[in-house]
């Protein structure tokens, strides 16, 4: 089977990897997003799924837009391939493209369609709570994550799971059903999708990072490691990022570390946001609306990463103290 892939970020690399090491597919060529300026001296710097293509000597491609890149368009004719494999690509793909190969485009999706259409199906999955997430295969058409479903596949979500830790789970579990799919495609049945079902994910906004401590410490937590690391509160008047927290609940207290499960405690009287605790160790435990939020790691402005508990005897935090 010959294809042409389609990716940028850090989630599309181990699908292509599965692909390169594949024997029944030949992956012709690599269309990527174009290089990006970044850092102090602006350099730039190549995605990373053009670096993997590179390293395999496999022709790359960065259209500006490829909806009108009609040299692309043509090229990619030319090559008479079977399909396009699209991952986390980063633009839309014209009818005019989704027609060129023989079999049709097929995308790997970070949730279980319909739910978390969109461009951070992982992070809102995340946010939301949700126990169980996974990978879809599917046909694509012209619509956002609407074309029909040819395979899934499920996995749990811990409590500790960031967006980081979650996306290397699916990128593995997407890289295998991929190949299933590819090898299974002729006697697969394109399944349409619910729309009565169907969420979407939408992209994310500066205002989602912020932290409110009137919400729960699960809610909080869910918060943090969703959007990790630039969900954030403020500790004297400047911001303060939390990158890594537990909430210190009955309902998850079973998933706990076991010794900070006998922190978990009845609620507190004191305000939100008040640091209640201070757990030698591990860092300060802050009230919120339901349950205390142990604060593993934080990093002050113009900081490093460092451990709740090297912010408490950083800045001699007692309990009383207030955050927000």
């Amino acid at each position: 089977m010959r294809i042409i892939y389609f990716g940028t970020p850090e989630f599309a690399i181990v699908p292509l990897q599965h692909l390169l090491a594949a024997p029944d597919v030949e992956v012709v060529g690599v269309v990527t997003q174009p290089d990006k300026r970044r850092g102090r001296g602006s350099q730039l710097i190549p995605s990373p799924v053009k670096d993997v293509a590179l390293a395999h000597g496999l022709p790359v491609w960065q259209p500006q837009r490829i909806k009108q890149d009609r040299d692309l368009h043509a090229l990619l004719r030319s090559l008479a391939v079977d399909v396009f494999v699209v991952v986390a690509y980063g633009q839309i793909l014209s009818p005019d493209v989704l027609a060129i190969p023989t079999q049709g485009c097929i995308n790997i999706h970070g949730s279980l369609l319909p739910k978390y259409r969109g461009a951070a199906p992982i992070q809102w999955a995340l946010y939301n709570g949700e126990t169980e997430t996974g990978v879809t295969t599917m046909l694509m058409d012209a619509g956002m994550d609407t074309g029909p479903i040819l395979l899934r596949s499920a996995v749990a979500i811990a409590l500790d799971d960031t967006t980081q830790t979650l996306a290397l789970k699916l990128s593995h579990l997407g890289a295998e059903l991929l190949l299933k799919t590819l090898r299974q495609l002729p006697q697969l049945t394109p399944q349409p999708q619910d729309e009565q079902q169907a969420t979407y994910a939408r992209l994310l906004q500066k205002d989602d990072f912020a932290l409110d401590w009137g919400r729960s410490a699960l809610e909080l937590h869910n918060q943090v490691r969703a959007f990790t690391p630039r969900a954030f509160t403020y500790w004297q008047g400047m911001p303060l990022k939390v990158i890594q927290t537990w909430p210190l609940t009955p309902a998850v207290q079973a998933a706990l570390p076991s010794e900070l499960q006998a922190y978990v405690s009845p609620p507190s009287a004191a305000a939100n946001g008040t640091v209640i605790t201070l757990i030698k160790g591990w860092g300060p435990v802050v009230q919120t609306a339901a349950g205390g939020l142990l604060l593993r790691q934080v990093q002050l402005s113009g900081g490093k990463p460092q451990s709740g508990w090297d912010f408490v005897n950083g800045v001699r935090l007692v309990t009383g103290a207030s955050l927000g």
